[in-house]
């Protein structure tokens, strides 16, 4: 039973598993970038906002189980198994290799996003708009910075996505500053 994709469904279904406001905006901001990778990429958006704000839904009520406990839910609710196969494919595990644009894209923003929002939330003033790319790779390259972001991850995920990292990184980061406020970023 295939389900008709709604993204307001979908942020309900986020934010009823995920009560942590910073891992909401994580999601969203997951969300924000896949949407603009979407349009790039000429893929339909909506799809691909609803893989980013779905791919941690289950993390915070079963860590020790994610994706698969999350990804089992949405089957059971009939969504798409490209949804599935990409939220499988953020975890980076030999088991679930990333086939479709889609699941390269999420694998690739995941981490990234992450690291950018440690950069604006160490910014004198906590927004967006004042990090520039510089500043960013700065804190890249510094692995005692946010050091429980993968790096390596970052890297392979650019590559899988066949864009130059400082590319990737410019991308996403401008992609976060449209969407600056609705995420907590301004």
């Amino acid at each position: 039973m295939a389900i008709y994709m709604v993204y307001e469904d979908a942020l309900a279904l986020m934010k009823r598993f995920t009560p942590s406001e910073s891992l909401q905006r994580h999601m969203m901001a997951v969300e924000t970038a896949m949407r603009a990778y979407a349009r790039k990429y000429g893929e339909p958006e909506e799809k691909w906002a609803i893989t980013g704000v779905l791919h941690d839904f289950d993390y915070e009520q079963f860590p020790e189980e994610h994706p698969y406990k999350g990804v089992q839910m949405l089957r059971e609710m009939g969504y798409p198994e490209e949804v599935i196969e990409a939220i499988l494919g953020h975890v980076d595990v030999p088991e679930y290799p990333r086939h479709s644009l889609m699941a390269r894209a999420l694998f690739a923003v995941d981490e990234l996003v992450g690291l950018i929002t440690a950069a604006v939330y160490v910014r004198p003033d906590k927004s967006i708009h004042s990090l520039e790319l510089a500043s960013l790779k700065k804190k890249f390259k510094d692995k005692a910075f946010a050091a429980r972001v993968d790096r390596d991850g970052i890297v392979r995920g650019a590559q899988e996505l066949g864009v130059d990292l400082d590319e990737h990184m410019a991308f996403v980061l401008e992609a976060l500053k449209a969407d600056a406020k609705r995420l907590g970023l301004a």
